[in-house]
C-alpha cells in the first residue's frame, strides 16, 4: 500500500470495455509529513475520492480484489480516503 494525494483525473474514451464507467486519478506518492515523492501513478477509484485528498493505494493482485475490479485490467486503485494520520514518538525521525 503506499498514501498519496490525487492530484488530477485522466479521460480516456477509447479504453477496454472492463473500465467503462470507472474513474481513473492521477495520484502523487507522498511520504508520512506530507511531502512529495517521486513519480505518479494512475488509480482506479473504489471510494469516490476527490482532488487534492489523501487516500491509500494498492497495486497488483489487490488492486484486482478491490470492489467492483475483479477481473479488471487494472493495477493500482484508490481504497481509502485519509482522515487522519497519526505516528507514535518512536516513528519520528
Amino acid at each position: 500500500m503506499i498514501i498519496g494525494r490525487i492530484l488530477g483525473t485522466v479521460v480516456s474514451t477509447q479504453k477496454d470495455e472492463r473500465l467503462l464507467g470507472k474513474k481513473l486519478l492521477i495520484v502523487k506518492p507522498i511520504n508520512l509529513d506530507g511531502t512529495d515523492q517521486s513519480g505518479y501513478v494512475v488509480a482506479v477509484d473504489t471510494v469516490g475520492a476527490g482532488f487534492h485528498e489523501k487516500v491509500i493505494v494498492v497495486g497488483g493482485s489487490s488492486a484486482r480484489m478491490a470492489e467492483g475490479n475483479k477481473d479488471c485490467p487494472v493495477d493500482s486503485a484508490i481504497i481509502g480516503v485519509i482522515d487522519t494520520i497519526d505516528l507514535t514518538k518512536e516513528f519520528d525521525g
